[in-house]
């Protein structure tokens, strides 16, 4: 009986890790990294690059991702693309509290990870004031590549059950920060030099 009441109460942290339980725990990580279903929240030019990310080029079905959930009460990872307006940001938190759990957060672009060139009153400079953000994707607007990369790093990062640890330790999200993949690098300073 005092078994049973644990995992009630607990969930699976409640079970001890013996023989049964410690491959049940691994079957479980390993099956949440391969079905993450996305609520989307495209704000802006990044929503176009997470789309093309959802096209057939880059195959978001091998990685289990391939339906984008309509409704946040069916999606578990949740990809913020683009500003996010002080007047969207309610709305962006009450999508993301409607979430089942475990969920993800990913922010995609400089203006979702910072404000990005928008620094006024009216964006929120960085959406990690509203949701707390497990991956940052660099970029403006980060390409589909970039994106994989942060998909990928979510879901080792899911597997290895460190997201959960660093949300159980700070209480926020795992705020990891990835290079970007897409080949947009940092614009070049180029000095013209006008012959006489």
């Amino acid at each position: 009986m005092g078994i049973v009441q644990n995992v009630q109460e607990h969930g699976f942290e409640g079970l001890d890790h013996n023989i049964f339980t410690a491959p049940l725990e691994r079957l479980i990580t390993w099956s949440r990294s391969r079905s993450s279903w996305p609520a989307t929240f495209g704000l802006a030019c990044c929503a176009i690059e997470m789309m093309a990310t959802g096209g057939s080029h880059y195959d978001l079905a091998r990685l289990g991702m391939e339906v984008f959930r309509a409704s946040p009460r069916q999606a578990d990872v949740m990809i913020v693309a683009g500003r996010v307006s002080q007047k969207m940001a309610p709305v962006l938190r009450q999508i993301y509290d409607q979430m089942m759990e475990p969920k993800w957060v990913i922010s995609m672009g400089v203006c979702a990870s910072s404000g990005g060139m928008f620094n006024n009153y009216a964006i929120v400079q960085g959406v990690d004031q509203v949701v707390p953000v497990d991956v940052y994707a660099p970029g403006c607007p980060p390409g589909p590549e970039t994106l994989l990369h942060a998909i990928e790093t979510l879901r080792y990062n899911i597997e290895t059950g460190e997201l959960l640890r660093r949300r159980e330790s700070t209480g926020a999200g795992a705020n990891i920060s990835i290079e970007q993949r897409d080949g947009q690098g940092a614009p070049q300073v180029v000095e013209l030099v006008r012959k006489p």
